[in-house]
């Protein structure tokens, strides 16, 4: 039931008259207004922006996935390499654990197993080096901490001071990369002196 002098709860009272106008926001004179020819140049300048911007960050994007590539294809194998470096050593420890003259004095035998043991590690170092590791020697050159590893020092007048005298164990590089330093033995150039200080 609906009582007839009860006013309608409706928000808006018809007996109140048509609602206010509303103004147009202020706007500032330095923000074009909207859909001006002010306003789709600042818009189209923006969206300039941001797709050089994507095509700068995208271009890098390439660049650094071809980088990535080259290096995978490149030190992908740094592992295995490592591993086989092992073999490499215990090949050549064979060869120098057997006296020159016994090579030369040998039986046609104990020939033919030096030969073959020669010939496997010239077949190794040749494969490692296909696949971009190499072999370096750093005798008589000066001592370089990023490629060498000092084992100790040896007096030796002959030399200046810090000139690889001898290698322990050859260094191997893969790429420009190392992959194992040369351990070495460093002279110290000649021994002290054994004078003493004065005493007063």
């Amino acid at each position: 039931m609906t009582d007839p002098n009860r006013q309608n709860d409706d928000p808006v009272n018809p007996t109140q008259g048509p609602e206010p106008v509303i103004s147009k926001p202020y706007i500032m004179p330095d923000e074009p207004e909207e859909g001006s020819a002010e306003a789709l140049a600042k818009e189209a300048a923006e969206s300039r922006d941001k797709m050089l911007r994507t095509l700068a960050e995208m271009e890098n994007l390439r660049k650094r996935t071809t980088r990535e590539v080259a290096d995978a294809r490149a030190y992908g194998i740094s592992g295995f390499a490592r591993d086989i470096l092992d073999i490499a050593d215990n090949l050549q420890r064979a060869l120098d654990a057997v006296p020159a003259e016994a090579k030369a004095s040998a039986d046609p035998g104990l020939k033919a197993l030096i030969e073959g043991v020669e010939l496997t590690e010239r077949s190794l170092l040749n494969t490692l080096e296909k696949n971009g590791v190499r072999k370096f020697d750093p005798s008589g050159e000066k001592f370089d901490p990023n490629f060498q590893q000092a084992m100790y020092e040896v007096p030796d007048p002959s030399v200046p001071p810090g000139t690889v005298v001898q290698v322990v164990q050859a260094g191997y590089m893969i790429g420009e990369r190392i992959l194992r330093p040369a351990l070495v033995a460093v002279s110290k150039g000649g021994a002290k002196s054994d004078a003493r200080p004065l005493e007063n």
